[in-house]
């Protein structure tokens, strides 16, 4: 009996002595799929992690391209610098743009106007790359490739709080009719004062604040006569240098009842004298004149009364309008104030501009020759020089543009119809904002 169970024991020993090497394969075995598992979610993680990344990167060159549709500056540029090969790079990944893309679109969904050469409120952008992999190029799969796609309006963005003040022309000249106004038979400044309208139903009365100024500038206590509702009573004028009131009225922000609401407020005073009333009660400022033109202390007084109603986090916006023909006799003007009347502008402007307000300038009908406008300058300047020079950058300058191969132009803004130019302006006001794919 003691040689069979010595037998067995060896047995044994033998397959002790050999349980490692099958641990070993058993192991192997196992760490296959264990191997596999890990290495798939490494490449999956990494591909979603680059995903995110690139939509990311997609989104915000959208919202920077929707914003210039309103400027117009190439969004296309601005599409490139704000993607993944610009400020918003994506990991260590080489993007490019999809063939076709920026598109310029125009959504009629949104409400928002459709400006520039080629009609657009929008703007789609997709992005493309492949994501190289670490597991599955084992087996034959060395990259996956990505694409986001982003779709952006111009305006209807969370909107920035505004504090604007309104700057316009109302100068005898402003009687007379503009045959291309998209308001028929409309004066200057019953176009202008459409322009107005329009300007005011896009801004966002819950954040933002308007009030509006004119020159030549009133005796005290005349401003009332400017929005009521007689229209026998017009408010009179006062020289340059008998300390005029230019403020008709002062910032508010009355002049709808709430953002969504369609019309004007029919008894806000500003609503009143932009001619937003309604039944017998039209309203509407009035061109009195009678002392010709001249306008940077109205800039200057634009200016001050924007620093004294800013609340905090509000942008100053100045919007002016006028044909830019400073030209006020000696007689009415200050004393030392009498020449250099549209550089005297300028420098006005330009001081606001330094104290970061916006200033947006509408060349309304302005003289290219200076030989016919701004008299008073040495050196010489033309009237739409000085309105260009008066905006607070190329983006915000604005000019009817009618007059044939000698008309006052902005390059960036080429608009006949001043209803259109306020329009534009009040996009330029707005925020993008991201919309779904499907919007049409």
């Amino acid at each position: 009996m003691i040689r069979p169970l010595q037998k067995a024991a060896a047995l044994l020993r033998v397959f002790w002595r050999g349980r490692s090497g099958v641990s070993a394969a058993v192991t192997a075995l196992l760490l296959v799929p264990v191997v596999g598992s890990v290495g798939l979610a490494v490449d999956i993680g990494h591909v979603l992690a680059a995903r995110q990344s690139l939509q990311a990167s997609t989104d915000a060159a959208a919202l920077a391209g929707a914003q210039d549709i309103a400027t117009g500056t190439d969004p296309a540029a601005t599409v490139a610098a704000y993607g993944a090969r610009g400020h918003n790079k994506v990991l260590d990944l080489t993007v490019t743009l999809a063939a076709g893309y920026p598109q310029l679109r125009c959504f009629k969904s949104t409400g928002a106007p459709c400006v520039g050469p080629t009609p657009a409120n929008g703007i789609v952008v997709r992005q493309q790359t492949a994501v190289q992999t670490y597991f599955t190029r084992l087996f034959g799969l060395s990259s996956i490739p990505i694409a986001a796609t982003a779709t952006a309006g111009a305006a209807g963005g969370k909107p920035m709080p505004l504090n604007v003040m309104l700057v316009l022309d109302t100068t005898a000249s402003m009687n007379n009719r503009d045959y291309n106004c998209s308001l028929n038979n409309a004066t200057r400044l019953g176009c202008a004062l459409a322009g107005v309208r329009t300007l005011l139903g896009e801004l966002s009365p819950s954040v933002d604040q308007v009030g509006l100024m004119v020159f030549p500038g009133l005796q005290a206590n005349q401003a009332k006569y400017d929005y009521d509702c007689s229209s026998g009573t017009s408010p009179r004028v006062v020289a340059y240098n008998k300390n005029p009131v230019y403020q008709v009225v002062a910032a508010s922000s009355d002049f709808r009842a709430s953002d969504d609401a369609k019309g004007l407020n029919t008894s806000s005073d500003l609503a009143l004298a932009a001619g937003g009333g309604d039944g017998s009660c039209r309203g509407g400022i009035s061109a009195v004149g009678g002392v010709s033109t001249f306008y940077a202390d109205a800039i200057s007084q634009a200016q001050s009364a924007l620093v004294a109603t800013a609340k905090p986090g509000m942008q100053n916006v100045i919007v002016f309008l006028s044909d830019g023909d400073a030209n006020a006799s000696k007689n009415n003007m200050p004393p030392g104030r009498a020449t250099n009347e549209c550089h005297q502008a300028i420098a006005a402007a330009k001081e606001a501009a330094a104290a970061n307000t916006w200033v947006y300038s509408i060349a309304y009908g302005a003289s290219v020759s200076a030989g016919d406008s701004c008299s008073t300058d040495k050196p010489s300047i033309s009237a739409c020089s000085t309105m260009q020079q008066i905006a607070s950058d190329p983006a915000k300058f604005f000019s009817d543009n009618t007059g044939g191969s000698n008309a006052c132009s902005a390059a960036a803004n080429d608009i006949a119809d001043l209803v259109s130019i306020f329009q534009k302006i009040a996009q330029t006001l707005q925020k993008p904002r991201l919309l779904a794919d499907n919007t049409t």
